[in-house]
Formats: structure tokens, sequence, C-alpha cells
């Protein structure tokens, strides 16, 4: 029995880096504390596949010695170990419905200037389906939006900022989009497309942590895009950024949240208005 035990309590899994129950159990408790981000046990292989390549770069060989420096060394660790454990799954016009019901939001809210809040930028395609949508409402480059897209990862922001991709991110958008608002790399650059400089000047890029003491982020947004952000929180952690957002409305602004994404925990805070969209809720509206 005692050997059986401590073999558990050292168990490799013919992997490169000792990694037991307490190593994922304290991943755990500092993503949460870090970023809000709940992992249940199904992320124990994610967790190892993620933090290896960073460990096998600092030549590092348990990841006990790797938590130890992100906690030594925040400055220098804690955005890396971020990053490496955030999920960026993301697509041009994902949940398209979404977009259908934005563009006639700014029909209806007049000629501007609207600002926009995209609060999971990942790679870009969110943002940039954001200012096209944009920008075919009103028939030109320049709409009159002003686009703010954050992430807590910021190697995603330096790729969405780039705004370079595989022809294969844009593939299923329609040949029209696609000559609107893309340019075809040529020569070395075959195969690539970048999205056009008139779309890239309405949005700004800038990390930003949800948890973060300061947003920074002024009112009055007519929409605010946080889609698949809160499935990783927990309800308490859910209902305080609800809380956070919901002020930075405009009156008439909407809150976009995930297909998988549902409040009722939070009727205090906002209240539904269509597909997974929501408002703040105001003085005298019904609950």
């Amino acid at each position: 029995m005692t050997e059986a035990l401590d073999t558990h309590a050292a168990v490799r899994d013919d992997r490169a880096f000792v990694f037991d129950d307490r190593d994922f159990a304290r991943v755990c408790r500092m993503i949460r504390e870090r970023a809000g981000i709940h992992l249940g046990p199904s992320k124990r292989d994610m967790v190892y596949s993620r933090l290896a390549r960073r460990i096998r770069a600092l030549g590092l060989q348990r990841f006990s010695e790797y938590l130890d420096l992100v906690e030594q060394n925040p400055d220098d660790e804690d955005q890396p170990f971020v990053n490496a454990l955030t999920t960026n799954l993301t697509s041009f016009f994902r949940e398209e419905h979404h977009f259908d019901a934005f563009s006639t939001l700014l029909r209806g809210a007049g000629p501007g200037p609207h600002s926009i809040w995209c609060c999971a930028a990942s790679t870009g395609e969110e943002p940039y389906s954001i200012a096209i949508t944009a920008c075919e409402t009103f028939g030109t480059l320049t709409p009159p939006v002003r686009i703010l897209a954050t992430d807590i990862d910021t190697g995603v922001l330096e790729t969405a900022a780039r705004g370079v991709y595989p022809f294969e991110r844009i593939s299923s958008l329609s040949p029209q989009r696609q000559r609107a608002f893309f340019q075809r790399g040529t020569g070395p650059n075959a195969g690539l497309v970048r999205v056009k400089p008139e779309l890239q000047a309405l949005i700004e890029f800038r990390a930003l942590n949800l948890l973060g003491d300061d947003y920074g982020v002024r009112g009055g947004l007519l929409a605010v895009f946080c889609r698949n952000v809160m499935i990783y929180f927990d309800k308490p952690t859910q209902h305080e950024v609800l809380r956070r957002i919901a002020p930075l409305l405009a009156t008439d602004g909407v809150f976009y949240a995930g297909h998988s994404e549902s409040f009722g925990h939070a009727a205090d805070v906002v209240r539904p208005c269509g597909r997974t969209a929501y408002r703040a809720l105001r003085a005298g509206d019904p609950r």
C-alpha cells in the first residue's frame, strides 16, 4: 500500500515533467484568482499540455518549480501563465444572429458616433465582424463607430491588431465581403489575407482583465459583446462582472452573451431583450 501511494504521489504518466494532484489544484486556484476561470478535473490534460511548453522554454523540471516562479515573479510570469490557460475559440461572424440584431440596433440609434466594446477580442475575428457589420449598415468604410476590443491574453491581441489571417479563416464569408474588407496576399504572402486599413482604424485593441480593479471604459456604450466569456466564471463572478458593465450601457444599449450563457441569477442587474441579448435594468423596469 505504501509503495502504491508513493507511486501515485509522484506519478509522471510518462510525461516530461512531474505534475501531481497538488500541482493541478494549485493551477486551478491561481488561474481562478488571476482571471476568474474555473477549471474542472476534465481540464487536467489541457493544463499539462499548455503549461509544459512554458516550463520547457524556461528549462525547469517540475510544475511546482514553475508555479513557484509565477507566484514569486508576477510581473514577468503572470501574463504568460494566463495566456497559456485561456481558450481562444473564435471565427468571423460566429453566432451570426447577433450581428443581424446589432445592425438593426445601429440603424435605429441615429447618426452617432457610437461606442462598442468587445470584451473578448481573441485573435480579432469578433471585433472585425462588428466593424464589417457597421460598415455594411452605414454603407461606408468609415462608419460613425468606435470599437474597443479587449482581451486578457496579450498574445492573441497581437494577432488581432496585426489583422493577418490564413485565407481559410475567411473562406466562409461571401466573395463580396472578402473583396470589400480584405486584401489578398501575393508572392511570399500567398494564402494570407490582411484586414483593410480602414477596418483596422475603427478598432482600438487593449489588454484588459474583467476581474481587474478599473476597466477604464467610458459609459454610453451602444453595444457590449461579451460572448462565451462568462461561461468560465462562477455565478457570483458573473454577477459582479455584469454589475460593473451594466452601468456602462447607453439607455438602449445591448449586452450580447454567448449561446450557452444565461443570467437569470442577475435579474437585479440585466433583463433579457432578445436571443442571448440583455439590457441594463433601469429604475421602473419590471423584473
